[in-house]
């Protein structure tokens, strides 16, 4: 992009300078953030990531936009393999200088002279359209990027939506039809992402009156000390039923064990490789939570996905509803004759084109989907990682409904 839209200079030196220290700014602001203050670091990663993805933007509609940029380079290859007509008069007159006697010749060197100098004024010509065409096309590109970060900054940080999603699990008794399991994922609480936006989806979950809410993992991107006051409006959550959360895979990124002491001081309860019973008018369903995929690779003892372990001893009559970060997790518990689970981890794809990427490891990247006699469904998140922005995939928070079969 530097090189096409600029002559050699210092300007094109400055800019490929500046473009390698634009390349290096998120890995160098990932390595400072537990090393500078906070009121630097916090800064630094708002700059670094938001590039990243205006970046990604900036090589999408670059790469959209080559097939333009090289159906004109054939046309302009196709003019200069034919000889241009200042080159054909010059060629004439110096031949027909060469053939005159001398005192014509004399005359008929200037006029190839002329027709020479006419020949360089359009090579001249021809490079600046070169350059005219080249930083066109790299500010359509540019627009088109920065319009579509700045588009994907004000959703990822605009109210998450509510998507209601009507559930019939076989087996319910009805006294639990429109039972309402509130529930949320990836909030990803970090220096950039924390504050009044959870202040606003702890309201927002509470408005939908909620029996039981659950968190599905990912919910810290920090230590306790750092994001101490960020997460305490979890304390503020209301339901009837309690409030319930499994580890995603970057609960174990941090100080995994002083997160699980610490969530239950806020009235979250923590399911590791368990279940509890969800009760109402003496009907009963349960509710099972496991550890993410990535926690026996964690290194912790006694962490790693255990569904049998959650399942061990259950009525296989009473329906049960899992909760699970990734949803690859539910081929497991198809197997087990899970009815419903409930995942994250995937952000509805965040980014697109990301979610095509996100489809070759997970069964599914957003909403309900059927796997065998399971119900999955995937909720888009309620936070980001990485660029602070979302586009495809608004943040959500899910109201699932429950409803027993009909006869």
């Amino acid at each position: 992009m530097v090189r096409s839209t600029t002559q050699p200079g210092r300007l094109r030196r400055r800019l490929t300078a500046l473009t390698v220290v634009l390349a290096v700014l998120p890995l160098a602001a990932d390595a400072l953030n537990r090393v500078l203050p906070e009121e630097v670091a916090t800064p630094l990663e708002w700059v670094a990531y938001s590039w990243l993805g205006v970046a990604l933007y900036l090589f999408l509609a670059l790469l959209a936009l080559e097939p333009v940029r090289l159906v004109i380079r054939l046309r302009q290859r196709r003019r200069t393999a034919a000889p241009e007509p200042e080159q054909e008069l010059a060629g004439a007159v110096l031949s027909e200088a060469h053939d005159a006697p001398l005192g014509a010749e004399a005359t008929a060197l200037p006029e190839a002279g002329t027709a020479l100098e006419r020949g360089t004024e359009a090579g001249v010509t021809d490079l600046s359209r070169r350059l005219f065409l080249a930083r066109s096309l790299a500010a359509t590109a540019g627009a088109v990027a920065l319009g579509t970060a700045g588009t994907g900054a004000y959703l990822a940080n605009s109210a998450p939506v509510v998507q209601r999603v009507p559930i019939t699990l076989r087996g319910l008794d009805p006294a639990f039809d429109g039972f309402r399991i509130v529930t949320f994922s990836d909030g990803h609480l970090s220096p950039t992402y924390g504050g009044r936006r959870f202040e606003r989806l702890v309201e927002i979950v509470n408005a939908q009156r909620p029996d039981v809410v659950t968190v599905v993992g990912d919910l810290v991107d920090g230590e306790v000390d750092e994001l101490r006051d960020d997460v305490a409006p979890l304390a503020d959550l209301v339901s009837e039923q309690g409030v319930f959360f499994v580890t995603g895979n970057h609960e174990y990124y941090v100080a995994t064990r002083a997160w699980l002491r610490h969530l239950p001081t806020l009235g979250v309860e923590v399911l590791r490789n368990e279940r509890v019973s969800i009760t109402r008018g003496g009907a009963t369903f349960d509710l099972a939570g496991i550890d993410d995929r990535t926690a026996a690779a964690s290194g912790l003892p006694g962490h790693g996905a255990n569904l049998d372990a959650a399942l061990d001893g259950r009525d296989d009559g009473t329906p049960v509803v899992l909760l699970a970060h990734q949803p690859v997790q539910v081929e497991q518990a198809a197997a087990a004759g899970v009815d419903l689970q409930l995942s994250g981890h995937t952000h509805g794809g965040q980014l697109w084109p990301f979610d095509y990427v996100i489809g070759l490891d997970q069964p599914a990247i957003e909403g309900l989907s059927r796997h065998g006699d399971t119900q999955l469904y995937v909720t888009r998140g309620a936070g980001y990682w990485g660029p602070p922005m979302r586009i495809g995939a608004r943040p959500e928070v899910t109201v699932v409904e429950l409803r027993s079969p009909r006869d």
